[in-house]
């Protein structure tokens, strides 16, 4: 296994994680946004207020996201176990 192989196999997982991540965090930074513009627009102080909306928008996410993650993720868990072979030598 070379270092080519090594650096390829790492960075096609580091795009992956980036990928899956991708929108689960930016449906939690919109609630996120969204809630700060609330609690500033009626000076609301309650810090618990917004945990409960990001902790939606994630599972949100995670239902609308969950099926196209689950593909991408069994996708290069294939690829990887697949080419196995050509890594030892």
């Amino acid at each position: 296994m070379g270092v080519e192989a090594v650096v390829g196999l790492g960075r096609g997982a580091l795009e992956l994680t980036l990928a899956l991540a991708g929108p689960v965090l930016l449906f939690g930074l919109i609630a996120g946004v969204a809630v700060s513009l609330f609690q500033a627009m009626t000076q609301i102080n309650d810090v618990t207020l917004a945990f409960i909306p990001k902790i939606l928008a994630t599972c949100a996410a995670l239902l609308v996201f969950g099926p196209w993650m689950l593909q991408r993720l069994i996708s290069f868990t294939t690829g990887v176990f697949q080419s196995l072979p050509n890594y030892v030598r």
